[in-house]
């Protein structure tokens, strides 16, 4: 049996009274590995070599710390595949999704490897007599990051990649369903160049999260999970003094007007419905037509594509999607469906009796398309992330932009169509973090920033591009006077003035 350890300078260490989760093949349903679920020791260590090294790494000028980027991306470019492979592995995504899950990481990578220019700070010359005033971002210290298993590459590259560049140590603890990833990706930033304790991966459960938010040694606390344990994770981190964003949960629309090209949106839809097994924060679950000839327009097309999607195994090449990622999170998918159903919902697709032969034990869900949906149903309200589309049919406009905006989440939305106004409009209006014109997921480019609103996220500070610099920078402003040695100090007392 495999076992995946700690990442922690002087040893791996073990268990908190050796403890071990399950790590699970999604395509058998079997145990393939086993990984230590760590607490306060196994921190604690990681904290200590995290600041004996970190001075000094931030004492390294930004060009040196953005050449280990640069080799960085370099070698994880060079080992794509196998990251790629290992990932889907343990997720269950198909290898084409896990290039790409490792390679939106690498764009951030890529972003961090301008941090020379991002930390450039203010300066204004004779702000008063003989008085100049300049700003300069400092890092933090030590920062942590506590990941989601449905990005195990992306999410931590989002938040190590901009906290390390910048001059601090980071502490990963990513999920413990798909952990090897990211002890894979710490063990290529070392072969890098980076030092010895700057990145750093922890292994655990609750135990090891709330470790992480009491130790008064972490600064800063990055999160990506559901929104319940957004919210808890936010409150008790900033109870203990720290730093924290915490993204939530999403339900993100699909606004579909009378007039979008309806090839196109369904091509659309069905990737982002039922890529990755509907496992993505920015999933698409919720189609919004207009007007029931467009709803009608639109299911009579979505039928049979949904119908024409290969459920495979990961490394299927053909497959369009894989397993969902353990048994528990296909059963409650599943229960969602029914929940949907008994709701009064109309289950057009049904994909809980989906078996995929020769791995019938394995956490497969076939696509499943839920029409007459209404916001009073539970299933409209929560996040089911599976492969499940609902349809809610909006009367007008109006109603379309009602609908993600007054819903609990606000992560992304996207409309469809062809008027330009109109999408202009929804832009403006909608109360929705990031928004897709024609775009059914929204992510946005590195150097821009990723975050929702609502209960998506929790924190003034979205991840990743100039956001992430702020989050894991604090800025020092400097007031300097120059005398010559003159007068006689007669205006000490006096609050100075810039006049």
């Amino acid at each position: 049996m495999r076992h995946i350890e700690h990442f922690i300078v002087g040893g791996t260490g073990g268990g908190a009274g050796g403890r071990m989760g399950d790590v699970f093949d999604p395509n058998s349903g079997e145990v393939q590995a086993k990984v230590p679920l760590g607490g306060q020791a196994e921190l604690d260590r990681a904290v200590a070599a995290a600041k004996a090294a970190q001075p000094a790494w931030a004492a390294t000028n930004p060009q040196r710390r953005a050449r280990v980027m640069f080799e960085f991306k370099r070698v994880v470019e060079a080992n794509l595949d196998e990251l790629a492979h290992l990932l889907s592995s343990e997720h269950g995504k198909v290898l084409a999704d896990a290039r790409g899950d490792v390679q939106r990481g690498l764009d951030v990578i890529e972003f961090a490897c301008g941090i020379p220019h991002a930390l450039k700070g203010e300066y204004s010359e004779g702000a008063g007599p003989g008085i100049d005033v300049y700003s300069m971002k400092q890092p933090l210290g030590i920062g942590a990051g506590i990941t989601p298993f449905n990005f195990p590459a992306m999410i931590p590259m989002w938040m190590f990649g901009v906290a390390v560049a910048v001059g601090n140590a980071f502490i990963l603890k990513p999920s413990e369903r798909d952990p090897s990833v990211p002890v894979r990706l710490a063990e290529l930033f070392r072969e890098a160049g980076g030092p010895e304790g700057i990145l750093q991966v922890v292994h655990g459960d609750k135990e090891m999260v709330d470790a992480i938010l009491d130790h008064p040694d972490i600064a800063a606390v990055s999160f990506v999970g559901s929104s319940d344990i957004a919210h808890y994770v936010y409150s008790r981190g900033v109870a203990a003094g720290k730093r924290v964003q915490a993204m939530g949960g999403a339900k993100n629309h699909g606004v579909v007007m009378p007039d979008a090209d309806l090839d196109q949106v369904v091509n659309d839809l069905s990737g982002a419905a039922f890529g990755s097994a509907g496992e993505r924060c920015m999933a698409l679950p919720v189609v919004v037509p207009i007007g029931e000839d467009t709803a009608e327009r639109l299911r009579a097309k979505l039928i049979p594509a949904i119908n024409a999607l290969r459920v495979g195994i990961s490394t299927d090449a053909e497959a369009h999607y894989g397993p969902v990622v353990s048994a528990a999170h296909k059963a409650k998918i599943e229960e969602w469906i029914g929940k949907a159903e008994a709701e009064g919902g109309e289950l057009v697709i049904d994909g809980r009796e989906f078996s995929l032969q020769g791995h019938e034990k394995g956490f497969f869900v076939g696509p499943t398309l839920i029409d007459h949906v209404t916001p009073e149903m539970e299933s409209y309200h929560n996040e089911i992330f599976g492969p499940v589309l609902q349809i809610v049919r909006a009367k007008d406009f109006e109603e379309a932009v009602m609908l993600p905006s007054k819903h609990q989440y606000g992560n992304g939305v996207a409309i469809f169509t062809r008027n330009g106004h109109a999408a202009r409009e929804f832009a403006a209006r909608v109360n929705v973090g990031m928004v897709g014109v024609n775009v059914p997921i929204p992510v946005p480019v590195a150097y821009h920033t990723f975050g929702g609103w609502k209960r998506s996220a929790f924190g003034d500070t979205n991840q990743h591009g100039m956001d992430g610099v702020r989050f894991w920078t604090k800025v020092k402003t400097v007031t300097q006077r120059w005398p010559d040695g003159g007068g006689d100090g007669s205006n000490a007392f006096v609050i100075p003035t810039m006049g």
